[in-house]
């Protein structure tokens, strides 16, 4: 296996006496999908927003194509590669689509002149924006209205949509489908498959097994802040799954069945 995309060594994170992060170690690869499992409070979402820059590690190392970085915002993270969808989806409710879609990486017009004023070249990013949801198969009734206008569902597919657009290195997906009928969910799992197939690694947080099992190839499983478990997915069944979370079982416990084998 080549080198990881992303790697982090013993990350930790406290909030005054909650220690939502205890040394965690993980790796995402390139055309790999990682799910990240746990129940809630597990700190999934916790190690995804110190990946994106929101929250600032107490302790540990994020390494990208074998180089360690501190990430320091999310536009460093951008800059970096790495592009995010949180529960809270980081959509601004008076902008329109295209908007959002190039929020942070607006065209410009007028040169350096236009770029200092920030005249917007608002024409160009609604043309590439259909180009770029039609090519991802996301139908919208409009480009122009705001997004606090839309559906839970539309917005969903927006932040989808930003992700996967701008997307080259290393996507974190946090519930992505969490608000989608079944229909759009499907979507979203091709559209994680053609991120996979682009060579991008993918870490993935959801609560639905079918889902886990039907584009993952890791499972990384948090309980309590700490990793406790590291499976192939190809190699366990969903019961195996749930009893990592649950705690019934870890990496450590022997397996059921001989057949089973499990990474760590």
């Amino acid at each position: 296996m080549t080198a990881p995309a992303l790697e982090v060594r013993n990350l930790s994170k406290a909030f005054r006496a909650v220690q939502a992060l205890d040394g965690v170690s993980l790796d995402l690869h390139r055309g790999r999908v990682t799910a990240l499992l746990g129940d809630n409070g597990a700190g999934k979402s916790t190690l995804v927003k110190c990946l994106a820059g929101i929250y600032q590690p107490d302790s540990g190392t994020i390494s990208i194509d074998g180089a360690e970085h501190r990430i320091s915002s999310p536009d460093v993270a951008r800059s970096l590669g790495v592009e995010s969808v949180h529960q809270d989806l980081s959509l601004i409710d008076t902008l329109n689509v295209a908007e959002n879609l190039f929020l942070n990486r607006e065209y410009t017009r007028g040169g350096w002149f236009g770029s200092r004023l920030g005249l917007l070249h608002k024409r160009r990013m609604q043309e590439e924006c259909g180009e770029t949801l039609a090519r991802l198969g996301i139908a919208l009734p409009s480009l122009r209205k705001p997004v606090g206008l839309l559906s839970g569902g539309q917005r969903q597919a927006i932040a989808i949509g930003r992700a996967v657009a701008w997307g080259q290195r290393i996507v974190l997906l946090d519930e992505p489908a969490a608000a989608l009928g079944v229909e759009q969910a499907r979507r979203v799992l091709d559209l994680i498959r053609t991120l996979r197939d682009a060579n991008v690694a993918v870490l993935l947080i959801t609560h639905n097994m079918d889902r886990v099992t039907a584009v993952c190839d890791t499972a990384v499983v948090l309980r309590r802040g700490r990793k406790t478990a590291e499976a192939d997915v190809s190699r366990v069944t969903q019961d195996d799954l749930v009893a990592f979370i649950t705690g019934a079982r870890t990496t450590e416990s022997p397996a059921r069945e001989p057949q089973r084998g499990l990474s760590r």
